[in-house]
């Protein structure tokens, strides 16, 4: 049990070579790419210095993917990422990310089961939409039914409309495809 929790160590040598310390073998990135498809975690840190290199090689590991074709990553979201590293959302958006990945799986392993609800998900809608209304100054829900919501203060901080706006749109796209999985 304390080996499916515990991460698969990989470390790299200085030679840049990938060593698999469960299986005392060398490992390429595309075997990586299959532990992580497997259910597997991993750690990845260079010998010498410790360091810990995960996000730099799952981050190569998304590269070569979608340079090979296997595009996941819509153009106009790679976009938004670039620009997040440069403004001020840049706080917000790892935990957008996060939020919205975790509701991706949750709706995913509804779909495997399909004739029971998922437990929490209203719960998570609300958390949902608690986050939005943070990230917005509380003037936009996620809801379907927004008629009971407060319109925008006009004397709220105005971030960037057009990138607000452009979020806003893919937001409720996002919610919009959960509810007709949810109903």
């Amino acid at each position: 049990m304390a080996d499916t929790i515990k991460p698969l160590l990989i470390k790299r040598y200085a030679s840049r070579r990938l060593y698999n310390t469960e299986t005392s073998d060398y490992v390429t990135l595309d075997d990586i790419s299959g532990f992580i498809r497997d259910g597997r975690e991993v750690q990845i840190v260079d010998l010498k210095s410790g360091d810990d290199l995960t996000r730099q090689y799952l981050l190569q590991i998304v590269a070569e993917n979608e340079s090979k074709g296997q595009s996941v990553l819509p153009l106009d979201v790679l976009t938004d990422l670039v620009r997040s590293y440069t403004t001020q959302a840049n706080s917000v958006v790892p935990e957008f990310l996060k939020m919205s990945f975790d509701m991706l799986r949750q709706s995913q392993q509804k779909m495997m089961t399909p004739m029971t609800v998922v437990p929490g998900f209203e719960v998570m809608q609300k958390q949902q939409e608690a986050f939005l209304k943070a990230m917005t100054g509380g003037g936009w829900s996620v809801g379907t039914d927004t008629s009971d919501e407060p319109e925008p203060k006009a004397d709220a901080p105005k971030a960037d409309t057009t990138e607000m706006d452009e979020i806003r749109k893919q937001l409720k796209q996002m919610q919009d495809a959960l509810n007709k999985l949810n109903g």
